[in-house]
């Protein structure tokens, strides 16, 4: 009976530690609706990127990815992000989409440029750049570098 009762406790503890991962998980994982202003801009690729991604400037979380839609005219991938009201960005900053190390998720990344005026509400960030297929560049090197190698055998 006794052995029973330590085997319920320590269940029970084991269920509140996975329950508190999982709030955990859900708490940094959910798209915040707090303040910010919104910021679109269009890129030619936003693959890898979801409602919710990081927007970062110098590597520190300033915003938040909002939507992502399709412009039927240009094609083109239209973000809305959500950036903190106490960061005001140059007119002329740029926007790249990169990703989080090999395996990591794809995040914006904002560079600041030295323009005197600031972007306002729901204003676009024109210098853009989207995402990069790494599997694509892999291959476009394998393939050069066996052709390569037949050039240098003839």
């Amino acid at each position: 009976m006794n052995r029973s009762v330590i085997e319920t406790l320590i269940g029970g503890v084991v269920l509140l530690v996975a329950a508190g991962f999982v709030f955990l998980a859900f708490q940094s994982g959910t798209v915040q609706s707090g303040s910010g202003y919104p910021l679109t801009a269009e890129f030619d690729n936003a693959s890898g990127l979801a409602p919710g991604a990081e927007v970062r400037m110098s590597g520190v979380k300033i915003g938040i990815v909002k939507t992502q839609t399709l412009d039927p005219k240009t094609f083109f991938a239209v973000v809305t992000m959500s950036i903190d009201d106490t960061i005001l960005l140059p007119r002329d900053t740029s926007a790249r989409i990169l990703a989080d190390g090999l395996l990591g998720s794809n995040f914006v990344s904002l560079e600041p440029g030295g323009d005197t005026e600031n972007l306002k509400a729901g204003e676009q960030i024109t210098f853009t750049q989207g995402s990069i297929n790494v599997v694509d560049l892999l291959g476009r090197f394998i393939f050069s570098a066996a052709e390569t190698a037949t050039k240098s055998d003839q």
